[in-house]
């Protein structure tokens, strides 16, 4: 493709796009100039540009709107419904012809006829003084070409979601972070070089290894920054969208959009646009009401929709909800035995927790008919299966008459996820740290005396509660370890795949690390256990476990008390974030482990003193530590070590002096039993009160003075 044309393309589908939400915001603001100003400069745009490429029809279609807008920026019309219709239909053309010439090279060999004579008929309403009855005889004439015309957004709602454009393959980068990773790369080459020269036995190779390791993980961020989009580029779609569906459906619906500036790989904004689409369109066909029916039931005649975001840890959380009727769990029980989908003897048995998951299975739909909104059996199960794909997790919470939330959880990106390293039977695995919720060590002992079976299965009760086993050497058929004496303990990963509670015993685990997620071969996708691969620090490969997979092999259900989440416009404040737990001398305190860069072993001897502060120096960087329990005043052997965690604090490094590494586990916020505020700095791990390190009180490096002569 040309330059130049590619060049038009991206800009006028952002247009476009400014144009669609301008048009969805005027219909509440119908004499907003700033809006009219917009959605001329848009059309305007593109009408300037065709002439000079050469694209006739563009151009014709581009300013017949043109003229009708220029009198509403001018005063003389008023944007009415009629109108913003048309002007939507208007964008769909222009956005049509684009693509036509995206993928086609021409403008395609459709007609324009009846939109241009529709927005050529209301600009005669604005062009010159006229009579009442003469604009009534106009309106007519519009409303019979609308007959004839296809309804807004029909053709569109029938045939899917639109088909990716040239804007979905660009991205555009701020010039600053351009030269921050221009730097980084420099940085990178410099070190590498250095390297080349030196060997392990030169006393400066592992300072250089430390600042290659410091300079490619900023590198790694600075890219991810890169690729980063805030999800307004996918929110902004669906005002146009809520208003055609309302209107299809003879509902009104008000839409509210929040947290719009959440930022998300633009891959993985690309994968949820779908999911997204099908979870919209069922709040509106499924859970608001008719209008009638929210007046009799006490409600407001307008349905309100809302599609939020926020990052929580490693994950954006996006959600759907609807103040509609809700979900009757009776219902999606006796629909999914009607369909059979699942046995009465097997539905008996299930929670209304579980019964709610069923609406994920494929064909599973509550429509009485078929309609070109809903009633094939295809949507939930869309939705599940898309986003489970880039490894995130749906969930689903309603309250009969109170209204629906759909929740979706996604990975803030796909190639580096933090993970732990599990062993087992001498091999490695990586675990990922978004199903972690704590670590248990059993001794050899407590192994014998504290696993119980039941019917064959091994339990393990934690504070109380029976929490099912699943040994990972057994199942992978790498030795029955139960069965085995052995001489070391083990550590049981207590897990949460999608609401299912278990834990994994392993013979030993290694240091968490950030993993590069590479794709499997057909044959190991066939097992089903596994979710990629990866190559670890020492080289080595590991495949990476799928703690979801692992509990649908085994038949684990879900745990009903371990899937309460807040009911639809409930706080979620009190949500539970990861930490590493470490020993501080005598105290033992919590680091936020999104903020834990790595865990380093060090002599003692390699630290220095700037100003009375402790800095560990890598090559020409300096680090700055916190040595709160003052573990370096500790008379010690020249040649002991002590443990460095670097953290990263914003856009420093920073580091931890501890004594022990202890465990990786869940910490929840506590509140103060006076205020009910929540108490800064301290969370509930382990079921003890532990103290967070709070890194950006880490001071900063002493700034030298310069002494005038």
């Amino acid at each position: 493709m040309d330059d130049l044309i590619r060049e038009f393309l991206i800009e006028s589908h952002a247009g476009l796009d400014q144009m669609e939400r301008c048009l969805t915001e005027l219909e509440d603001r119908p004499a907003d100039a700033e809006l009219l100003a917009n959605i001329f400069r848009s059309v305007h745009t593109i009408k300037g540009t065709t002439g000079f490429l050469g694209y006739a029809r563009l151009e014709s279609l581009s300013h017949a709107g043109e003229n009708l807008l220029g009198l509403l920026r001018d005063g003389k019309l008023v944007a009415n419904g009629e109108i913003i219709s048309v002007l939507l239909d208007l964008q769909d053309g222009l956005r049509a012809i684009l693509r036509s010439i995206e993928t086609d090279d021409n403008e395609g060999q459709g007609s324009d006829e009846e939109i241009v004579e529709r927005l050529v008929a209301l600009a005669q309403i604005g062009a010159a003084p006229h009579t009442s009855s003469k604009s009534a005889r106009i309106l007519s004439e519009v409303e019979a070409i609308s007959n004839r015309a296809p309804q807004p957004g029909a053709e569109a709602h029938s045939q899917g979601p639109p088909q990716p454009n040239v804007t979905d393959s660009t991205l555009r980068v701020d010039i600053g972070l351009l030269n921050r990773m221009m730097n980084l790369v420099g940085e990178l080459v410099l070190t590498r070089n250095q390297i080349l020269q030196a060997n392990s036995t030169n006393a400066e190779f592992t300072p250089l290894a430390r600042r290659l390791d410091m300079v490619t993980a900023d590198l790694r961020e600075a890219v991810m920054k890169a690729r980063m989009q805030p999800v307004s580029h996918v929110f902004s779609k669906f005002p146009r969208l809520v208003r055609d569906l309302a209107q299809q459906l003879d509902k009104r619906v008000h839409l509210r959009m929040e947290g719009q500036e959440t930022e998300l790989d633009k891959s993985l904004l690309e994968a949820i646009k779908d999911p997204l689409t099908h979870s919209v369109r069922n709040a509106i066909d499924h859970g608001i009401e008719a209008p009638d029916l929210r007046e009799a039931s006490g409600k407001d005649a307008e349905g309100q929709l809302t599609l939020s975001s926020r990052q929580q840890g490693s994950h954006v959380i996006v959600e759907v909800t609807d103040d509609g009727g809700g979900i009757r769990v009776e219902r999606i029980r006796d629909k999914a035995i009607e369909r059979r989908l699942i046995t009465p003897q097997k539905a008996a048995q299930l929670s209304d927790r579980e019964l709610l998951q069923l609406i994920f299975l494929p064909g599973f739909s509550t429509a009485e008919k078929v309609t070109n909104v809903s009633g094939r059996g295809v949507g939930m199960d869309v939705v599940r299966t898309n986003v489970e794909r880039i490894g995130g997790k749906v969930e689903i919470d309603s309250r009969p008459g109170a209204g629906t939330t759909l929740r979706l959880s996604i990975p803030l990106t796909l190639a580096i996820v933090p993970a732990l390293i599990v062993r087992s039977r001498g091999q490695d695995f990586a675990l990922p740290q978004t199903a972690l919720v704590e670590l248990v060590y059993l001794t050899p002992e407590e192994g014998k005396t504290q696993i119980e079976w039941l019917e064959n299965a091994p339990l393990y009760r934690l504070r109380g509660r029976l929490l099912p086993l699943i040994f990972l050497s057994e199942l992978l058929g790498l030795n029955r370890l139960f069965e085995q004496p052995q001489d070391g303990g083990h550590y049981i990963a207590v897990l949460n795949a999608d609401g299912r509670r278990y834990g994994l015993v392993v013979d030993g685990l290694a240091d968490p690390e950030e993993i590069v997620v590479k794709p499997l071969s057909a044959a190991l996708k066939r097992i089903g256990l596994f979710s990629g691969a990866t190559v670890m620090g020492n080289g080595e490969m590991a495949l990476i476990l799928d703690p979801g997979a692992i509990a649908g092999r085994v038949g684990i259900g879900l745990s009903p008390d371990d899937l309460v989440q807040p009911a639809a416009g409930e706080s979620t404040a009190l949500s539970e974030s990861e930490f590493l737990l470490v020993k501080t001398g005598e105290d033992q305190q919590a680091l936020p482990l999104n903020n834990v860069v790595r865990i380093e072993r060090i002599p003692r001897t390699r630290i220095e003193w700037l100003e009375k502060m402790p800095v560990l120096r890598f090559g020409g960087t300096v680090l700055p530590l916190e040595d709160r329990s003052r573990l370096l005043d500790r008379a010690e052997p020249s040649d002991a070590e002590i443990t460095i965690v670097v953290c990263r604090d914003g856009e420093r490094h920073v580091g931890v002096t501890v004594s022990h590494v202890l465990d990786v586990a869940s910490g929840a916020p506590l509140v103060d039993a006076g205020t009910r505020s929540l108490v800064p700095d301290v969370t509930l791990l382990k079921e003890r009160v532990t103290g967070i390190v709070n890194l950006s009180r880490i001071p900063e490096l002493p700034v030298p003075v310069e002494v005038g002569g």
